[in-house]
């Protein structure tokens, strides 16, 4: 008689429990992706912003040869985080100019992060994961990192940063040396895109003081002391960089802050993170420069009040439980976090605001993370309703990602992004002077000098608003003597400014009777900005204007050209110059020198008819180039159609072609 088998019993974790657990985990992180896309949809239209074109990989860069140089050449790119630029490098080489290409590269690096907040979470055992990778993701002050191109150094070192926190985690519990190595690996990569990176060591040891009460040296410092080396030393170097006078250059009174000034903003600082994450408003690209007076005993309470706060905290962490540790971990963490931006250490953003929401976008999980925590623990205890409680959650999640939507629609291009900057922040001259430049770039100089204007009565006895200022005037007419008064005045300011010296010139240019005058502020341009170390742009235009000016004299043709030719060393790629120089080999009768000048300017621009015209001209009075000529020509008249010298020119052409006759009698 045969026994019949009982069926073996099933543990809790059978494959169809598990199988339901991975769907459940793969439709959250779908819906996560999905709602970062949605909320970002109005930065994914927008435009390259303020330094984005020194991130996107420049076209010397572009090459191979361009890649050796971001890892090998330090003076290569803006800031030395080889990884990231070798990011923008295979990024270009992948839609090139695209600029929605950057945009969603930024977007899905910040739902990456955001999937690995959740991960991280749960592996610590602590509730409300879905909810803080929700938040981290929508929240609004993410936004500046993520819908600014050049912020990707955070949401790509934020990635890393994560993934090598979350691999060190499971290395905590396994004690897998491949483990251990693959996140020191990760830490390296975020180090080598943004040096925040350096403060995930000490992270990593508050997590586990949090966890176990206490640090055991073998277990929990001895591994991580590799890492504090290699961070510290990517923390100096990056230090070296941002104030080095030949990269960034974050150095001179606007940075000269004593220790106690440094300190006001140690304890001022995170009061305005925090309450920036937890009060989301009023959010803006550059925030007002703070007076920091330490004779000012109100600003004292900053500073006091975060010692106050810590030594509260410090109390309730008193060995006992875990819950009561989670207030001082989550404190220092942020505050651990933001250290590199507390203002111990000058950053060149420094010189117009002391504190950027990118600056924050890691540091906000300490504040994220915990009330995400703590609003779960609430819910299950006050709304023991399920639905009630997601519903409750998801009102706050698309509360969040509506205002983030709103707050990156300010991201769709440069003129925008300002605009919406200035109306929240009208007293920074800064802010006013980038307007004016934006407007002059967009041919609105009218408005672009009310913005100079306004930049110029905040901070009158700043020379480069004063240029600024004189640029617009100059463009409108009948101010071109307000023009000249204004460069005059900035250089009472700063009689060494080059950029004075130079726009005074090219007004003088314009005045009968003033070329003289124009040539001394010439010379005086070049001999200011040679004094200054500074070439580009200054330097060449000097030349180039110098040289316009020459070529009005009697007998300075020779000189005139002298001075394009150094304008064309400095910069080989200016049409202008090379037609100029063209124009006077012309006049001196060079007629194989003004063709190569004028085919080089014809190849750096080609849609120029003036060009084609001279073109033309010089090659018919050549033997046996008229055919070219007339080619040249027809271009010209196709640019520009019904020109009368360029019709009078070609009906010379082809009467030379078809007879006998004299070309060249249209010039």
């Amino acid at each position: 008689m045969k026994r019949s088998k009982t069926p073996a019993p099933r543990r809790p974790g059978r494959p169809e429990a598990l199988q339901t657990q991975s769907l459940q985990t793969l439709g959250m992180g779908a819906l996560l992706i999905a709602a970062t896309l949605f909320a970002y949809l109005p930065a994914l239209r927008g435009a390259l912003l303020w330094d984005d074109n020194m991130h996107v990989t420049r076209p010397e860069l572009q090459s191979l040869h361009g890649l050796w140089r971001i890892w090998f050449d330090v003076t290569a790119t803006q800031q030395y985080y080889p990884l990231l630029h070798s990011a923008f490098w295979m990024e270009h080489r992948l839609w090139g100019d695209a600029v929605l290409g950057y945009h969603l590269t930024n977007v899905l690096l910040h739902a990456a992060s955001a999937c690995l907040v959740v991960a991280i979470v749960r592996r610590l055992g602590l509730p409300g994961g879905w909810l803080a990778g929700f938040v981290f993701a929508l929240h609004p002050v993410c936004v500046e990192a993520v819908a600014w191109v050049s912020e990707q150094k955070s949401t790509l070192s934020g990635v890393f940063y994560l993934a090598s926190a979350l691999t060190y985690l499971n290395f905590d519990r396994t004690r897998r040396r491949s483990l251990y190595f693959l996140a020191l690996g990760l830490f390296t990569l975020g180090l080598m895109s943004k040096t925040v990176t350096a403060t995930l060591p000490a992270a990593l040891l508050v997590v586990f003081w949090f966890q176990r009460g206490r640090l055991e040296w073998k277990r929990d410092v001895l591994p991580l002391v590799p890492w504090v080396v290699i961070g510290a030393s990517a923390g100096l170097f990056t230090a070296w960089v941002e104030s080095a006078p030949q990269l960034i250059g974050a150095q001179g009174p606007k940075y000269a802050l004593t220790f106690a000034q440094r300190l006001l903003l140690a304890g001022r600082v995170p009061w305005f993170y925090a309450g920036k994450v937890l009060l989301p408003v009023d959010l803006m690209f550059i925030y007002p420069h703070w007076k920091v007076d330490p004779a000012d005993v109100t600003q004292w309470l900053f500073p006091v009040s975060l010692v106050a706060l810590a030594a509260g905290l410090v109390w309730l962490a008193r060995p006992g439980e875990k819950t009561k540790r989670g207030p001082l971990a989550a404190f220092l963490f942020f505050l651990g976090t933001l250290f590199p931006a507390l203002g111990f250490l000058n950053v060149f953003p420094f010189r117009y605001s002391y504190v950027a929401d990118h600056f924050q976008y890691l540091a906000t999980l300490g504040i994220i993370v915990p009330a995400a925590v703590g609003l779960t623990l609430l819910a299950a205890r006050y709304v023991p309703n399920r639905a009630a409680a997601l519903a409750l959650s998801g009102v706050l999640v698309a509360t969040l990602g509506f205002a983030a939507s709103r707050q990156s629609e300010n991201y769709r291009d440069y003129e925008t992004l300002f605009r919406a900057t200035v109306a929240r922040n009208p007293g920074s001259p800064f802010l006013h002077s980038n307007l004016g430049v934006i407007l002059m770039n967009a041919g609105n100089e009218a408005e672009a000098a009310t913005q100079f204007e306004e930049a110029v009565r905040l901070t009158p006895d700043e020379p480069e608003y004063r240029v600024n200022l004189g640029l617009a005037l100059a463009q409108l007419p009948g101010r071109l003597a307000d023009a000249v008064h204004e460069y005059q005045t900035a250089l009472r300011l700063d009689p060494h400014s080059p950029s004075a010296h130079l726009n005074l010139g090219l007004a003088y240019t314009s005045m009968p009777g003033h070329l003289q005058d124009a040539i001394g502020e010439y010379r005086k341009a070049l001999a200011e900005n040679r004094a200054s170390g500074k070439g580009e742009p200054g330097l060449w235009q000097a030349h180039f204007n110098l040289g316009l000016a020459y070529a009005q004299l009697p007998g300075r043709d020779a000189d005139a050209l002298a001075e394009y030719r150094m304008a064309l060393d400095l910069k080989p790629d200016s049409a202008l110059a090379h037609f100029q120089l063209g124009n006077g080999y012309h006049k001196l009768g060079r007629l194989a020198d003004a063709i190569a000048e004028y085919q080089a300017s014809i190849g750096i621009e080609p849609d120029v008819p003036e060009v084609h015209y001279e073109l033309a001209y010089a090659l018919a009075q050549i033997p046996g180039r008229v055919p070219e000529a007339i080619a040249e020509c027809r271009k010209m008249l196709a640019l520009k159609p019904g020109d009368g010298p360029g019709q009078q020119l070609m009906a010379s052409l082809m009467a030379f072609q078809n007879g006998p006759g004299a070309a060249g009698s249209g010039r």
